[in-house]
């Protein structure tokens, strides 16, 4: 007979778990791992699949710290922390810091969980992407890899990976399934893009953060200038960085969410939980008259009379993309999923293959993808619909000249900004390009598609892989000077309440 593991939780309860269907042994990580300064211990079992929890409290309505407290109650309560409280940079650094130690002295279980180490994050698209964007930053030997809880609206990230798009139950129940999942779940490397913003901004006290009004999303913060001879700083340009893994949007869905993203912030009673968000939601996309956009919006507001915008198809060498007069939301995919799990580029007909590819995470490319009204969205929901395809590349250039319209909106994995556009003879640009990669947990059957995959090989078009190691080199070198960063950080007065 199989006997009970019994858990103490933070609240002193205890939770019982049959050891041969389920058991919480494989997840579970002892004191002296994770404080320092503890006497190791002797004869701890070796989790199979050892886990570090974060949890956005404040995601999902009450949801969140429903989810924190099962957690907690399961787990050791030092293995799980509410991003509310506790900064995940600091948080890995120190367990790191002690488990490298620990393994310098000969500890075995710490060299085993250095191995098997996986990071659960509950919240919506942002929190996700702040995780990624902190593991991204700390350049780890072997980099954790990421399960997603989805407790957001959209929750694109974690409905590429399978881990669904509801959210999920909250009781320990629900929890055990999900810790369950995430043991049996393999790992898949995902593309990280590197977001690059030079721009005029209304002067400030000379410090290295964003200047009000401009209003950024986390994801994206103003840095400090590697060159010291930059003509362009020496005019009063800044330079900001970010990065994403999902999506990057420009135009009328950028706009919808930032409407949305306002009213929550202003209303917060309206949003309680993820279907009276999606209803808000498909509130704001009528009223704003994406449905009729050629008769309710100016043709300024046009990505074509916008901006000009440039495609990288191999390493450093730019070409001009043509943008349909009609499109008036631009989207540049990593992953199969936007806007609640919908697939924008769609699988090309076999006859298109040869033009087109199937999307894929880790190839190094970027699908980009137009679409005119919200009409033209609609066709996601038929089983072969897809916008306009536009590339396939490596990286993506807009530049933004003096234009009719004064702002536009934009969009990262879910969070979205006003972006102001240049006046007289100012110039905004933005450039997009890959930056190594992160690694994902993926579970059942999931729609993102790995070049890897024997199932899936991607065919490389002619030339696509012909340069060598030296220009790819140069390539870096030169986006350095252009201010590229080789790291995603948060500004240290970082508020979590911005987060979804």
């Amino acid at each position: 007979m199989a006997k009970d593991l019994k858990v103490e939780s933070k609240s002193n309860a205890a939770v019982t778990c049959d050891t041969e269907a389920f058991s919480l042994k494989d997840f579970w990580i002892p004191d002296y791992i994770l404080l320092r300064g503890l006497e190791a211990e002797k004869d701890v079992h070796v989790p199979a699949s050892p886990v570090i929890v974060f949890v956005n409290s404040r995601s999902g309505g009450q949801l969140g710290g429903e989810l924190l407290q099962s957690y907690q109650t399961l787990l050791n309560k030092n293995q799980v922390y509410d991003l509310n409280e506790e900064a995940p940079d600091k948080v890995l650094n120190q367990l790191y810091l002690n488990l490298e130690k620990l393994k310098h002295d000969g500890d075995d279980l710490a060299s085993e969980i250095l191995k098997k180490l996986r990071i659960i994050v509950a919240g919506g698209d942002g929190t996700a992407g702040w995780i990624l964007g902190v593991i991204s930053d700390m350049k780890f030997d072997h980099p954790p890899p990421v399960a997603t809880v989805p407790l957001g609206t959209g929750n694109n990230l974690p409905f590429a990976f399978g881990w669904g798009k509801k959210n999920p139950g909250t009781d320990v129940e629900s929890v055990k399934m999900f810790l369950n999942q995430v043991g049996d779940a393999k790992e898949m490397k995902v593309d990280s893009w590197h977001v690059i913003m030079r721009m005029k901004v209304p002067k400030g006290d000379g410090s290295c953060d964003p200047i009000a009004p401009l209003e950024l999303p986390h994801s994206l913060h103003a840095v400090h200038r590697v060159s010291q001879s930059d003509e362009l700083e020496k005019q009063g340009y800044h330079t900001f960085r970010g990065g994403f893994w999902n999506y990057f949007s420009m135009g009328m869905d950028a706009q919808v969410s930032y409407g949305f993203h306002t009213e929550r912030k202003l209303h917060p009673e309206k949003f309680k939980n993820q279907v009276s968000n999606q209803s808000q939601y498909a509130k704001l996309t009528c009223s704003q008259g994406w449905f009729w956009a050629s008769l309710s919006h100016p043709s300024s507001w046009n990505i074509a009379q916008l901006a000009k915008v440039s495609i990288m198809k191999k390493p450093g060498q730019w070409e001009d993309l043509t943008i349909p007069p009609t499109i008036r939301s631009i989207i540049c995919l990593n992953l199969p999923s936007f806007s609640g799990g919908l697939n924008p580029w769609g699988i090309p007909s076999k006859r298109r293959q040869k033009e087109w590819t199937p999307p894929y995470v880790d190839d190094g490319f970027l699908e980009v993808v137009g679409f005119r009204n919200a009409w033209h969205g609609a066709v996601l929901y038929a089983p072969s619909g897809h916008g306009t395809r536009l590339a396939q590349a490596r990286g993506i250039r807009f530049e933004f000249h003096k234009a009719a319209a004064d702002h536009t909106f934009m969009r990262m994995d879910g969070e979205p900004w006003k972006q102001p556009l240049p006046k007289k003879d100012d110039t905004v640009v933005i450039e997009i390009s890959r930056f190594g990669q992160v690694s994902m947990l993926a579970a059942g059957n999931h729609p993102s598609k790995s070049v890897t995959d024997p199932i899936t090989p991607r065919t490389p078009k002619d030339g696509e892989y012909n340069s060598d190691e030296e220009e790819v080199e140069e390539m870096f070198e030169e986006r350095k000077k252009f201010g590229a960063a080789n790291s995603f950080q948060l500004p240290e007065d970082f508020n979590i309440s911005q987060v979804s």
